[in-house]
């Protein structure tokens, strides 16, 4: 058509057929993407052509939960109720804490997913993951190995073998770069996924094809929030659930130190800011995934990364234990969140806090 101009979308994004000479419509297409849904329905009763294009986005957003910072595709599939896909911002690895959660552009075709992708991964290589350098006597950097390319699968310094309780990769800390073989998961999602809508759980991850045993599948990013703030965070989260329908994404994680005596908390919170890992539901037999606290050279803090325990068929949903069910008496037992993973050793509560 003269006087337009059209672009073939890839997945996940939204195709805007945009007369050149209308400032009014392509100011529209560089907005909306920032608006959150309750502010995208709101526009999208003022005219016809902005409704259409709430309606695209809308669409676009449901390809893609991962907004094009991933390698794959995260799709929304919703055959339970109008819900097209849910609303959060999106992080491929852990952040410091947020308040108010920043703008996030979702369905723009201004910027290439390729560039996207790639800025997050170089940004994360540079900050080491919130981690800290190592230097000699004098101050000056030096490598935590002195290999100038990790061979096949080890480094000389640090090893991921297997999947264990705690592992170590290749970091900042290391002379080596993003292709490392040792640096598995700090390259982002690499097998597809779906998050499915169910009537019972909500959201859920499920795997989109066959996983085989071992093979990594992302990590818990979130924001990382001090003690004090994960349990003002929780409060304020159980008053919500109290009041309305609401589910909150707040993980704690315990790594016990050497001396035995005492460990390192750290608070992820993927309840605003976070990635497809806030999507894995709980399951008391233990799930199909093994999780591993993982440490990168010259990194300060571990990360929660999630392998396949054994073979994962497609379409089969994606759990773990969110860790023991203890319950006790009085308030504790008042607030008890029922647990619906369907095992055979369903213990009917989920794990929290307090149990």
């Amino acid at each position: 058509m003269e006087g337009s101009q059209s672009k073939k979308p890839r997945l996940g994004e939204t195709q805007f057929i945009i007369p050149a000479t209308d400032p009014f419509l392509r100011c529209a297409s560089l907005i909306l993407p920032w608006l959150n849904p309750q502010e995208l329905a709101a526009i999208s009763l003022t005219c016809k052509t902005l409704s259409m294009i709430s309606k695209s986005l809308t669409s676009g957003r449901s390809l893609d939960a991962t907004r094009s910072l991933e390698n794959l595709p995260v799709p929304f599939c919703n055959a339970v109720d109008s819900k097209r896909y849910a609303y959060f911002i999106y992080t491929p690895f852990q952040i410091p804490a947020s308040s108010p959660p920043p703008r996030q552009s979702w369905g723009s075709t201004v910027v290439s997913p390729a560039i996207r992708v790639k800025s997050v991964l170089d940004s994360a290589s540079e900050r080491g993951r919130f981690g800290v350098s190592l230097v000699d006597e004098s101050g000056e950097k030096r490598y935590g190995c002195e290999c100038q390319r990790c061979e096949e699968g080890s480094c000389a310094c640090l090893s991921l073998a297997g999947v264990e309780e705690i592992a170590n990769e290749c970091g900042s800390g290391c002379g080596c770069g993003l292709d490392c073989p040792n640096r598995v998961t700090q390259k982002g999602i690499s097998v597809r996924l779906k998050i499915v809508r169910d009537e019972k759980k909500g959201w859920s991850l499920y795997a989109d094809q066959l996983i085989k045993k071992g093979q990594f599948i992302c990590e818990y990013a979130g924001e990382l929030l001090t003690t004090e703030e994960a349990r003002r965070r929780q409060n304020l989260y159980d008053k919500l659930r109290s009041t309305q329908s609401f589910s909150s994404a707040l993980l704690v994680i315990r790594e016990h130190l050497p001396s035995g005596k005492a460990c390192l908390r750290i608070n992820i919170d993927a309840t605003r800011i976070g990635n497809v890992a806030r999507f894995i539901n709980h399951s008391c037999d233990g799930g199909n995934l093994s999780t591993v606290l993982l440490r990168s050279s010259g990194a300060l803090l571990p990360r929660l990364c999630f392998f396949a325990a054994r073979d994962i068929l497609a379409a089969e949903e994606l759990s773990f234990s969110y860790g023991d069910v203890r319950l006790t008496a009085g308030k504790n037992r008042d607030n008890k969140l029922n647990c619906c993973c369907g095992s055979s050793c369903c213990f009917g509560t989920l794990p929290c806090e307090n149990t």
